[in-house]
């Protein structure tokens, strides 16, 4: 006799325990994941912190860090964790402050290369980020101290350290040389 499994939403994923390392949820799975080690956590603080300073400064809108979920498809969910993602204030109003994951997706997301990471999935991710709406996706790559810039124009550009990454005025005009992200 076969099993069905159920699928969980967004919302229950949300709901559910703390797992004891990071997931993600897709098409309606748990997906576990490894952790990402301590090179990772710098370059996303770096990012993180630069990019913080910039909108605050500017009162753009709001960075949020550490997996803050994502949903990039529904029925059946996907919640991705970005590992660091950008909302306006004209996405996601001053005033709101969602307990579970917001109902927009973000302008802006890092996605920093894990060890673990293979491109087919990290190209997937891309993809969903792009069609929920995601304007401009970074996948930075801390081995070679690169970041490929993914949007609706310019798919899979790649910035070396010496560059300068130049975003749109959706963002204030934000440019930063791309070594910042790895010292």
């Amino acid at each position: 006799m076969a099993t069905i499994e159920a699928l969980l939403t967004a919302e229950e994923y949300f709901k559910l325990p703390d797992q004891g390392r990071p997931s993600e949820l897709v098409r309606g799975k748990i997906v576990m994941m490894n952790m990402p080690g301590f090179r990772h956590g710098l370059v996303c603080s770096a990012i993180a912190a630069a990019l913080r300073n910039f909108v605050s400064d500017r009162d753009l809108g709001r960075v949020v860090t550490n997996d803050a979920g994502v949903i990039t498809e529904r029925g059946p969910d996907t919640v991705r964790g970005a590992d660091v993602a950008f909302y306006s204030f004209a996405r996601l109003p001053k005033t709101s402050v969602p307990a579970g994951y917001p109902g927009v997706a973000p302008e802006l997301v890092f996605e920093v290369l894990s060890p673990s990471d293979r491109w087919p999935d990290v190209l997937a991710k891309v993809s969903e980020y792009l069609k929920a709406g995601v304007l401009a996706v970074c996948i930075v790559d801390p081995e070679r101290e690169v970041v490929i810039v993914h949007d609706a124009e310019h798919p899979g550009r790649t910035l070396a350290a010496g560059d300068e990454l130049a975003l749109p005025e959706w963002i204030g005009g934000w440019r930063i040389g791309v070594r910042q992200f790895f010292e």
